[in-house]
């Protein structure tokens, strides 16, 4: 079997092969079986290629442009958790390929260590120790005192038993966040005066409102946690983004720890996760809408979008920016911008792809006008001297 797998080596791609020696010993396929079927999977693969000169942009946005008319435009919502929703469908995909650095949905899957996943109790103390806990979710009652120009916190005792939180965390968070203002520690209140003595009034308004922002504990950018049930075992989805601080906690797996947010992957895993995440997003995306597109258009796309080695959307912008024809940049947005600056520098354009050679009616390179014909001459015999 070895022997046969070795032949076809640099025939068919490494992956396939390896696919096929696992799949052969699955069902004990012996030499002339496994012959036949890597001589039918060497012809499926040549038959799968694409053609030399082929517009594989085109057909690539033909497949994507067909289906995206089919697509919802709806927004999944997790039950009884309305901060935690998915947006899903056709703006999702104009997302992704727009290479947006703010998403309306960011979420993070988040998978436990093996010990973690069983105990419901545990998972969900380790929800609660990653969400994002503010002073304005401790206090039941933010009141301002007129007369003595103060601003008195009502504390939730409930609330911070459940987060974990004592008093002297408030008051510390509010004391690094807050340097302009006295705070004093009643036990179930805490009172602020503001030190700024011009426009003591509206400080103290602008007081209240500062420190209900004020960060005290958990993961920041982690707005809402939901532990749910995966497969039997448990897992954490979180609404926000950061996923390098939720990497680095200890109960965290972080191989499996996964989010939609490709820009968050690529500040900390770099620009091949960040593909990778692309192509993951888009397949769900189209497959959760009940449709098809071929994975290798989804590949194409996602590498059109990373080959720089950083994420350049399908805009204006980022990829079709970067175009080489001052033509081809022209005819997707923005004309006059595009051919003035072009006749600033005194741009050259090469005619090297397909619109401008379609403004000008001539063959484009592609297909059947790629290849020139050239004629081949024999070289002279020299006549024999007598």
């Amino acid at each position: 079997m070895h022997n046969i797998i070795k032949e076809y080596e640099g025939k068919l791609p490494k992956k396939v092969l390896d696919n096929f020696r696992d799949k052969a010993e699955e069902l004990k396929l012996n030499q002339k079986q496994a012959r036949e079927a890597l001589e039918a999977i060497k012809s499926e693969y040549k038959k799968s290629r694409i053609s030399p000169g082929e517009a594989i942009g085109i057909i690539t946005a033909e497949s994507f442009g067909e289906p995206g008319t089919q697509m919802t435009l709806n927004v999944f919502h997790f039950a009884g958790v309305a901060e935690v929703a998915v947006t899903q469908g056709l703006p999702r995909l104009i997302e992704l390929f727009d290479a947006r650095k703010e998403i309306a949905t960011p979420l993070m899957e988040i998978h436990l260590k093996k010990e973690f996943i069983k105990d419901a109790d545990n998972v969900k103390k380790i929800a609660a120790s990653i969400k994002e806990t503010k002073v304005g979710e401790c206090v039941e009652e933010f009141s301002i005192n007129v007369a003595k120009l103060q601003v008195d916190l009502k504390l939730n005792k409930k609330k911070m038993r459940d987060f974990g939180i004592t008093t002297g965390q408030l008051v510390k968070a509010i004391e690094e966040e807050i340097k302009n203002a006295g705070i004093k520690d009643d036990g179930d209140s805490i009172t602020l005066k503001t030190k700024i003595k011009e426009n003591e009034l509206m400080e103290t308004y602008k007081l209240k409102e500062k420190v209900k922002t004020v960060y005290v504990k958990g993961v920041e950018g982690i707005s809402q946690v939901l532990p749910v049930k995966s497969g039997g075992d448990f897992i954490i989805l979180a609404a926000g983004k950061n996923l390098r601080d939720v990497l680095n906690l200890k109960e965290i797996d972080a191989s499996n720890t996964t989010t939609n947010n490709i820009f968050g992957v690529y500040d900390v895993l770099g620009i091949e996760a960040a593909r990778q995440t692309i192509v993951n997003e888009a397949k769900k995306v189209i497959e959760d809408q009940g449709l098809e597109v071929d994975i290798r258009h989804i590949l194409f796309i996602a590498d059109v979008m990373t080959n720089t080695g950083q994420i350049k959307g399908i805009t204006r912008s980022g990829i079709t920016g970067e175009k080489e024809s001052v033509l081809a940049k022209a005819s997707f947005e923005t004309p006059i911008k595009h051919l003035v600056d072009a006749s600033l520098i005194g741009e050259v354009n090469k005619l090297n792809s397909v619109i401008e050679n379609v403004m000008l009616n001539q063959a484009v390179p592609l297909g059947t006008g790629l290849p020139d014909l050239v004629t081949k001459m024999k070289p002279k015999k020299e006549e024999k001297k007598e």
